[in-house]
């Protein structure tokens, strides 16, 4: 009895006797999704562009949003009015022409011009993200997807190829053309706040171009479910200026980064102990040259741990070695619990000084 009565409670929302219990739901409804626009801002937002190919993307965004307005706004209209308007009698010859003006108006035309002004609209939108010829070539960078972190590279650094994992330095007010693809399942490479998202195919490189107008911090996601720890597989965009560019590429040369390694002799048994267990998988300059794992050599300078698990803070590599399996279970990295707490404290105290 009481679903019953539930159900015809229900069943008078809609009839014609109270219909403005739904113009007030609607509204409601209206109300709430406008507020909730209000509150998409951040650096994970398309709806905060930071370079023209995001302001293009977003501008789509906002004519498909309207128009998909335009067109629930018409068939609530249209299904209100069911409710209110009398029956007419009406002969099949005329039942069938009314069905021929809904299924030729509403079934082929309204798609038709739907698809061909998104088009209109996309298709530039999708060539200015193109690596079409430029005037001068532009700074090209690689990025490979991992289950679950990101490995990039920069093969024009003067000097020699720079290698880091899970952030990506650009240079700001100019293209860069990003070369992406994975080194095992799909990925998709996006960064809300700069354009459209890009696949990651095992065995296929694919390129996008992206530019920054201005100096800034952007967080990206792989955008493509690619395992038990898609969710954890964010990286940080930092854009700066060319010549900040260029000093960050200038302090990441692997003679460099070897001497920031092997500088401080209070850490020689830490060092010792990555070679002889870490740097089967991962990379410090001057001491190993693994691309199993995340290059660490400027570990220390980055903003997380993880691929955005953790904030980079003093301790957290130390956390991050006693805790990995827990803060990001399924990771290929191996536990340390055959190590003491001490060895894992200076091991990652060491870790923490790699900052160039």
């Amino acid at each position: 009895m009481r679903e019953r009565y539930l159900y015809h409670v229900a069943l008078l929302c809609i009839q014609r006797a109270v219909p403005q219990r739904v113009n007030r739901c609607m509204l409601t409804l209206l109300g709430s999704l406008t507020l909730g626009l209000t509150g998409c801002a951040g650096d994970m937002s398309i709806l905060d562009p930071a370079g023209q190919a995001a302001r293009d993307v977003v501008l789509i965004w906002w004519i498909m949003l309207t128009f998909a307005t335009v067109v629930l706004i018409g068939v609530v209209a249209l299904w209100l009015y069911t409710f209110k308007r009398k029956y007419q009698e009406r002969t099949p010859q005329e039942e069938r022409k009314i069905a021929r003006r809904w299924i030729i108006g509403g079934g082929i035309l309204l798609p038709v011009l739907s698809v061909t002004a998104l088009l209109i609209f996309g298709v530039p939108t999708g060539k200015r993200m193109l690596p079409l010829p430029l005037g001068q070539p532009p700074e090209v960078i690689e990025v490979i997807g991992h289950q679950w972190w990101w490995e990039v590279r920069y093969p024009g650094a003067e000097g020699g190829e720079v290698v880091t994992a899970n952030q990506l330095i650009m240079p700001a007010g100019e293209p860069v053309d990003f070369h992406v693809t994975s080194a095992d399942v799909i990925h998709s490479f996006w960064v809300p706040r700069l354009g459209g998202k890009i696949d990651m195919l095992p065995g296929r490189t694919n390129v996008v171009r992206l530019e920054a107008d201005a100096p800034g911090v952007f967080g990206g996601q792989c955008a493509e479910f690619c395992g038990a720890q898609h969710a954890n597989m964010e990286f940080y965009v930092e854009a700066v200026e060319r010549e900040a560019y260029d000093a960050w590429l200038a302090e990441r040369q692997e003679e460099r980064l070897a001497e920031l390694a092997l500088a401080n002799d209070d850490f020689a048994q830490a060092r010792d102990e990555f070679a002889s267990t870490c740097a089967s998988c991962h990379s410090v300059a001057g001491l190993s040259a693994s691309t199993i794992g995340p290059d660490l050599s400027d570990i220390g300078a980055r903003y997380t741990l993880g691929a955005g698990t953790l904030p980079m803070e003093e301790g957290a590599i130390h956390y991050w070695l006693e805790n990995h399996q827990t803060l990001k279970p399924s990771n290929k990295m191996p536990s340390h619990n055959y190590m003491d707490t001490a060895t894992l404290e200076s091991l990652g105290a060491w870790l923490e000084t790699l900052t160039p």
